[in-house]
């Protein structure tokens, strides 16, 4: 009950839909107990009485209930089916704008496809339950209670005998539930991890079929699926578990009764239509007790659905320092120190929050200084912390000591929208999404948006001229992942997107890696134009794109060791000679 409390803010706007459709429900359920009292009037009545008419009378009242309740039901299912479907949008955009505003190291931690199913799987498990069990564990509740009321009104004694079985059902729901939420929160997770499964295997598909691994795939996925059917199955032997009591013990209590309600009519005790009445109120009973067992499990898998939900829900969005010219916490917002502009990493120590305490940080006390306007190539070994320097401007990841300055401000103390309005990034790894051309490539615009100038000055800077030869030329859709592009294709749109908002500051993380030496000279020599008017930071790997600052820094082990031009450090230090020689070529680190 605690976790499916936890939908009310969801379902307060539609209660009086849902409440209403509750309440039809009830009567609908209601009237099927009137319809064994009409029996009862026909058998005592018009049969005993041998009256043909009245017995097509009372037949038409039972046909006219039947009918009533039929339309009350559907009744029910119209009120709640548009707002339930609108709870069940409104949480699913909820969670993806919360993932959206999550940050980078969530994303690290959770893999996409437990993401997935809670987005799918889950809250269509909640609609289901709010549609469903929510209201029928209500209606069948009250119906029991008045169906026992009528029972006892007919005959105590016999009413009594139906009520033994109460007690030990109680009993045998609670364990029921108390098992059957371990299995289904087993079979949820499992659901996410061949949710993970599938989704790796279609998004590297490239590689599985590269290296001949769609056997060893098909193993991984057949040993998660059949893990699953076992919980499965788990969960079908306890849900057969609990109907086959809640169906056997009340049968044999109406058993019993029978038995005894036809020795009192034997012996002038109880009218014949008496009985009948008892029996068919029993009978109209069997559905609302039977049904707890599968409306239990439903209400169970949605308790562990918006478990799952929340705790995403829950996890901590980044948070901006500076909201409506305010500032959080204690943290004030730095006054510019000379010299106040370009970019600074003063003291910046960084450690990712998954990492054993005992390790060391990726960045230990990185302090250097980017004038206005000037571009500083990051050149280090792999593993030495260049991509996380990166990341730590637009703020990624946050730093763990020190501070990062944009004309000196301190960076934590900017709203997150007004840093990327500032910052730029291009990353070696380019993300395209599905998506036309010049809608990736104009996601790097900024708030104020551009227009087809722009568009056209980004893919000139990036020598992005093939767009012009695609089927539909910008407005050409580049699918998933922009895989139907080569990789020096994607690269060159991610540096479109980059340049695209003419930002202030800019940062690239080795992002020509991907391009012909031919190609990589063009893109070189338009991006000289683009670096004049930004302040820059470009990891690089290759003497080319060295060339393209006006200093570089040296990055070993997490510290800047060396700070200069690319002569007086091909010079100075045997480590950046040894780095550009072409021995220390290296990828991208972490």
């Amino acid at each position: 009950m605690r976790a499916l409390l936890r939908l009310w803010p969801y379902v307060r706007p539609v209660r009086a839909r849902v409440g209403t459709a509750a309440v039809v429900a009830v009567v609908a359920s209601c009237l099927s107990l009137v319809i064994p009292l009409v029996l009862k009037w026909i058998v005592d009545g018009p049969v005993a009485g041998r009256e043909p008419a009245g017995v097509w009378f009372g037949a038409l009242v039972v046909l006219a209930l039947g009918i009533a309740e039929a339309a009350l039901f559907g009744l029910r299912r119209w009120l709640v089916a548009r707002p339930l479907a609108g709870v069940e949008a409104a949480m699913r955009a909820d969670l993806y704008r919360h993932l959206q505003r999550l940050p980078i190291a969530f994303h690290d931690r959770w893999p996409s496809g437990q993401l997935l199913s809670r987005a799918t799987t889950d809250l269509s498990l909640i609609r289901m339950f709010l549609a469903f069990p929510m209201t029928f564990l209500f209606v069948n509740g009250v119906t029991v209670v008045v169906g026992c009321g009528v029972l006892l009104a007919q005959d105590w004694t016999l009413g009594l005998v139906l009520l033994v079985p109460v007690v030990p059902l109680i009993v045998v729901c609670s364990v029921f539930e108390t098992h059957y939420s371990l299995v289904a929160r087993r079979a949820q997770d499992q659901v996410g991890d061949l949710t993970t499964v599938v989704e790796e295997s279609v998004l590297g598909i490239r590689i599985v079929k590269g290296f001949g691994r769609h056997r060893s795939q098909a193993e991984a996925f057949g040993a998660l699926a059949e893990r699953l059917r076992g919980t499965e199955l788990g969960k079908a032997r306890l849900l057969a578990g609990i109907w086959a009591v809640i169906t056997v013990v009340p049968e044999l209590a109406i058993g019993v009764a029978l038995v005894l309600g036809t020795v009192q009519v034997a012996d002038g005790a109880l009218s014949a239509g008496t009985l009948v009445a008892f029996l068919s109120t029993a009978l109209a009973l069997r559905w609302p007790v039977e049904s707890i067992g599968f409306l239990l499990a439903m209400s169970q898998e949605a308790a562990t659905s918006v478990e799952r939900f929340f705790e995403v829900m829950d996890e901590a969005e980044e948070d901006d320092a500076e909201r409506d010219g305010d500032v959080d916490g204690d943290r004030p917002v730095p006054v510019a120190s000379p010299p106040s502009g370009g970019l600074r990493f003063e003291g910046v120590t960084f450690r990712y929050p998954d990492a054993p305490q005992d390790a060391p940080p990726v960045l230990d006390g990185v302090d250097l200084v980017i004038r206005p306007g000037e571009t500083m190539a990051l050149v280090g070994a792999t593993g030495s912390g260049k991509t996380t320097l990166t990341a730590l401007v637009p703020r990624l990841h946050e730093v763990t000591a020190g501070r990062i300055l944009l004309d000196g401000v301190d960076v934590a103390a900017m709203p997150r929208e007004r840093l990327r309005e500032l910052v730029s990034v291009a990353f070696e790894e380019p993300t395209l999404f599905s998506a036309s051309v010049g809608e990736n490539v104009l996601m790097g615009a900024g708030p104020g948006g551009a227009g087809e100038p722009e568009l056209r000055r980004a893919l000139e800077v990036a020598q992005a001229g093939f767009v012009r030869h695609l089927p539909q030329g910008d407005a050409t859709q580049v699918g998933e992942q922009g895989l139907s592009l080569s990789g020096g294709q994607r690269q060159r749109l991610a540096l479109a997107r980059a340049v695209v908002g003419r930002p202030r500051f800019l940062v690239l993380d080795d992002p020509l890696s991907a391009l012909d030496v031919h190609t990589e000279a063009l893109v070189e020599a338009a991006l000289r134009h683009v670096l004049r008017d930004t302040t820059a930071l470009v990891v690089a790997h290759r003497p080319s794109t060295v060339m393209l600052a006006d200093r570089v820094a040296l990055l070993s082990a997490g510290r800047v060791t060396a700070v200069g031009t690319h002569q007086e450090l091909l010079r100075d230090s045997a480590e950046y000679a040894w780095l550009m020689s072409g021995a220390g070529t290296t990828g991208g680190t972490r």
